[in-house]
């Protein structure tokens, strides 16, 4: 079962991103330092970066039953950020979201981890999770809002790559079990 390319909640419209989008997604997140800072993926330095992601994510897409999706606001169209979900099998999905920095503070990430809850469920995912930076207290208090608890057995590390390039650190991994067959 797909999920579907596109859908609202109360204030936001999500949709698969396509190519038309590469700039819009460069100026307003993706080139910006201080929104990439606590990310697992280099911030884009030129819009080939955000090319090759609206490639990779045309294939996951194609792959998987759902994949990236860009947050806009349902009341302008304006474009907020980006979440999605990355499949590590048919019942196994890690999320993550990323918004513009005017953006923040609004409880856009609560209500787009949400829906990619919603999404997960709606498509088979039994197990969701979600890495974060130790430092970055407000994704602790959004994943924990929606239900995701830290996965104090795991003690793993992963490179952030606006910190500190080719370094893997110590991260933190929450986890929303979704099938009790799965936790």
């Amino acid at each position: 079962m797909k999920a579907p390319r596109r859908f609202d909640t109360a204030r936001l419209t999500l949709v698969s991103p396509n190519a038309s989008d590469s700039a819009e997604v460069f100026q307003r997140y993706a080139s910006d330092p201080e929104v990439t800072r606590f990310l697992g993926w280099p911030r884009h330095r030129t819009i080939a970066d955000t090319d090759a992601f609206l490639k990779f994510s045309d294939a996951e897409w194609e792959r998987w039953p759902a994949g990236p999706y860009l947050l806009r606001s349902r009341a302008d169209n304006q474009l907020l950020g980006a979440t999605g979900l990355g499949f590590e099998s048919a019942e196994k999905a890690i999320t993550g979201y990323v918004l513009a920095r005017d953006a923040w503070g609004q409880g856009y990430a609560t209500e787009a981890l949400r829906a990619m809850v919603d999404v997960a469920r709606g498509v088979g995912v039994g197990r969701l999770s979600a890495l974060c930076h130790p430092q970055n207290l407000a994704s602790w208090r959004v994943l924990e809002k929606c239900g995701f608890a830290r996965d104090g057995h795991w003690s793993g590390q992963t490179e952030f790559p606006n910190i500190a390039p080719g370094v893997r650190d110590d991260a933190l991994r929450y986890v929303l079990v979704l099938d009790s067959r799965l936790s």
